[in-house]
């Protein structure tokens, strides 16, 4: 029976092949933590994610062996597909962001790493900048893997240029937070369907944290074509 140390070396060792990558593991105290499908509270929550391009390939593998291409959502349904059976080989409760009851995914990447909210509303990563996410996690009954210690760095607080607010050309990024409709309502304009629709949120990309993890553009333009953008 493995320990709880080396089921994280397993769940590692089973998403590598789809690109995947535990983001880190969460842990709460007793009674504190989401619920696991048995009804008891989780001890600790191992997050499931990319970093950069990781799991792009993959998941173009597997769209393109699907009839319907996936449907209408297929990274969540391609996450769904890579990582409950991952959850139930390890007797896990598995979570997505996508499935209700919504998980505060952000606060446990919070209290994982110690990440922090960059202004267009992205966790910062001090290695993958902007270009990183959250598919999934697993709900364990008990503490496994090794504690780390979250990093603790202030990056965009450090950061002196701060590109990122007077790149956007809806001026949707500022001190005090992003404004979600004026983004929306640049990105069904002819510049920003030109613009950011096609390359990318400008202000994301202006970063220059963990540029070298930039998405591909293929991918790119499918995170900004999921949108769901109001009527122009």
């Amino acid at each position: 029976m493995s320990g709880p140390d080396e089921i994280a070396a397993r769940i590692a060792e089973a998403l590598s092949p789809h690109g995947l990558h535990l983001r880190g593991i969460a842990r709460f105290p007793l009674g504190d933590g989401p619920h696991l499908t048995e009804g008891k509270a989780a001890q600790c929550v191992v997050l499931i994610g990319n970093a950069g391009g990781s799991m792009w390939f993959a998941f173009c593998q597997w769209r393109s062996g699907q009839p319907d291409g996936g449907g209408r959502d297929p990274l969540d349904r391609w996450s769904k597909a890579i990582i409950s059976p991952i959850a139930t080989e390890f007797g896990a409760t598995a979570y997505f962001p996508s499935e209700p009851p919504y998980q505060p995914f952000q606060q446990w990447a919070v209290k994982a790493q110690g990440l922090r909210t960059s202004p267009i509303g992205i966790l910062i990563h001090p290695v993958f900048g902007l270009w990183h996410g959250y598919r999934g996690a697993l709900g364990f009954a008990i503490p496994i893997g090794v504690a780390e210690l979250p990093v603790a760095a202030d990056i965009c607080g450090d950061c002196r240029e701060k590109p990122c607010l007077s790149t956007c050309p809806a001026m949707a990024v500022g001190q005090d937070g992003f404004d979600v409709v004026r983004c929306r309502d640049h990105l069904v304009t002819i510049a920003g369907q030109a613009g950011c629709m096609t390359a990318g949120c400008l202000a994301r990309a202006a970063c220059p944290v963990g540029r070298r993890y930039r998405y591909p553009e293929e991918q790119i333009r499918f995170h900004m074509k999921a949108l769901d953008l109001p009527s122009g």
